[in-house]
């Protein structure tokens, strides 16, 4: 006669053991060494080209919402892909022309840097002054920073408005694991991720929920920069098979996504083994070599990050965002 073992015994009689759970130590980070200092923009207003059209990859011409301005009903949480629009920008988008005047200049490339995901943002000014949200994203070439807040702030916004930004995160450094770099990540991302299931594993690795799992070889616009402290880069959507086969249909704003075989330790590369993790941070794009963004949290160029699909993986859930 066969020996059962225990767990073949109770699965005879229909009891079902759980696996069991995954030891993991938090993720620890140089806290006491961060600085915090303000940064300070204002809501964008939306910009037209000279041409008001945009050329689709497959010869379309259209007119489409684009960057900037308050976005009412495309916020965190919301769909990236299912829109009519353009590199949309979830919520409200911020720069600071500062000084010289000039998206490039410094002051506006500070308030980039500087403003982590998960910072507070502070309204200075007009009807909704008080009122208390989160940074949500960045995007590069208009060089905007992404904030939310709670739905009942939106309509007392104006373009304009003065927001200040409690900017902690920079210099951040993790550790207690090896092989992983860190970037565009606050103090209270860390947290969340840690009270969200993400952690270290006994063998060394960075474990975090992610939605999706995209290879590096749809990864477009953006590539080539020497950093990824500000900015995005996209994923190209124009192949229908690939978008069924990693679910890209799927991606909302604020969706912790892990880019495979991609280096982004000294600017986004394709590195076979290399594993980064980004959040989704603007909306979808037809024009060619460009898609959804994708700003940089974690890069290990060894493959030291250990990506678990987590359908709620996304910066909603991990901050609370009403």
């Amino acid at each position: 006669m066969q020996k059962l073992n225990l767990s073949t015994a109770l699965l005879t009689l229909g009891i079902i053991l759980a696996p069991a759970a995954i030891a993991l130590q938090p993720i620890e980070f140089n806290e006491d060494e961060l600085v915090i200092q303000a940064v300070q923009g204002e809501i964008s207003p939306p910009a037209i080209r000279d041409s008001v059209y945009r050329v689709h990859a497959d010869g379309e011409v259209v007119l489409l919402p684009g960057t900037g301005s308050i976005t009412y009903n495309f916020r965190t949480g919301d769909s990236a892909v299912r829109m009519a629009g353009n590199h949309v920008e979830p919520a409200v988008s911020l720069y600071n022309l500062g000084r010289d005047g000039s998206r490039t200049g410094n002051d506006n490339r500070a308030l980039n840097a500087l403003s982590m995901i998960g910072n507070e943002v502070r309204i200075l000014n007009g009807a909704a002054a008080g009122a208390v949200g989160w940074v949500v994203g960045k995007h590069g070439g208009v060089e905007h920073v992404m904030v939310d807040f709670e739905p009942d702030v939106y309509y007392d916004l104006a373009i304009g408005n003065l927001m200040q930004i409690r900017t902690a995160g920079a210099g951040m450094r993790l550790t207690n694991v090896d092989g992983v770099r860190v970037f565009n990540s606050s103090p209270r991302l860390i947290e969340a991720f840690n009270d969200n299931g993400a952690g270290i594993t006994e063998d060394g690795l960075l474990r975090i929920g992610v939605t999706h799992k995209i290879p590096a070889k749809i990864m477009g616009s953006g590539l080539g920069r020497d950093h990824v402290f500000t900015g995005d880069y996209d994923i190209q959507m124009f192949d229908e098979e690939v978008n069924e086969r990693y679910n890209l249909h799927a991606l909302r704003f604020g969706d912790i996504v892990a880019i495979m075989d991609a280096d982004h330790s000294y600017g986004r590369i394709w590195l076979g083994g290399a594993v980064s993790i980004g959040i989704v941070s603007h909306g979808r794009s037809d024009s060619a070599g460009h898609g959804p963004g994708v700003t940089t949290l974690f890069t290990s160029r060894d493959g030291r990050i250990q990506p678990v699909i987590d359908a709620d993986a996304n910066l909603k859930n991990l901050l609370d965002i009403p």
